[in-house]
């Protein structure tokens, strides 16, 4: 297990370990903690475990994670505050944990956006199968604003989450985006040194958000370079091809 303490300041994980799906187990009992961690780093899975609300935010923004189990009782801040919070935010799957048995709060947990619910006592082989059965089904799915199978974004020091919708700059701040921003960036970064013109990339675009641009695409470049050029004026990653379109000029690493 990876303790509250210690999880920020661990060791890189090996191109080996970062390619396996990370799942996050908010749960504060250590026993629990201990039993879904090593069960799951068995079986292909890598696992970190913390105890509460703030730790789970230190992961993610630290961290790409592809599936939270989070217990529905937890001391201070309870579960459904965070599920609720994490759906407001993101669209990472989440898998109630609970010793809660009334039918009342499995709907709770549902409609607040859970993707499934397992009551303890609990088997582990039970939750692995489900945590992979949800995994599968979310990559089967095109989601708004996330190409299929795809993670995260990362470019000369910055990160696009696409599981939380975050933007990262190179000094580790969170740089907010909107709806259009946001769209806009992963069609760009979906196709480095490639000149995309405003047609395609406003339709494009519009794959990715419900949103329907009111303004014209060069207004919502102008907008995104003021959120990642040093000098919008002079920009470095977003550069225009004149009678053409826009080309995304940096390398681009793509995180499955």
């Amino acid at each position: 297990m990876i303790s509250d303490q210690t999880f920020m300041n661990r060791a890189p994980q090996s191109p080996l370990q970062a390619a396996l799906p990370h799942v996050l187990a908010v749960d504060d009992d250590p026993i629990i903690r201990d039993v879904i961690s090593d069960y799951l780093k068995q079986n292909e899975l890598r696992v970190t475990a913390v105890a509460d609300g703030r730790s789970m935010q230190a992961v993610l923004a630290d961290e790409v994670v592809d599936l939270i189990v989070l217990d529905l009782k937890l001391r201070g801040e309870d579960g459904m505050t965070l599920a609720r919070r994490l759906r407001d935010e993101s669209e990472i799957p989440i898998i109630m944990l609970t010793g809660r048995a009334e039918e009342a709060d499995r709907i709770m947990g549902l409609e607040l956006g859970a993707d499934d619910y397992l009551t303890k006592p609990f088997s582990p082989r039970e939750l692995l199968a489900r945590i992979r059965t949800v995994l599968r089904r979310r990559r089967s799915e095109v989601r708004q604003g996330r190409p299929e199978g795809i993670r995260a974004y990362r470019f000369d020091g910055w990160e696009l989450n696409l599981n939380t919708r975050r933007l990262t700059a190179k000094d580790g701040k969170p740089v907010a985006l909107s709806n259009g921003e946001f769209s806009l960036l992963v069609v760009l970064l979906g196709a480095p040194n490639r000149v995309l013109s405003r047609d395609q990339l406003l339709d494009l675009s519009r794959l990715h958000n419900d949103e329907v641009f009111n303004r014209s695409i060069d207004v919502q470049i102008m907008r995104l370079r003021r959120r990642i050029e040093l000098d919008p004026a002079e920009p470095r990653y977003i550069k225009t091809e004149r009678g053409v379109g826009y080309v995304f000029s940096a390398a681009v690493e793509t995180v499955y």
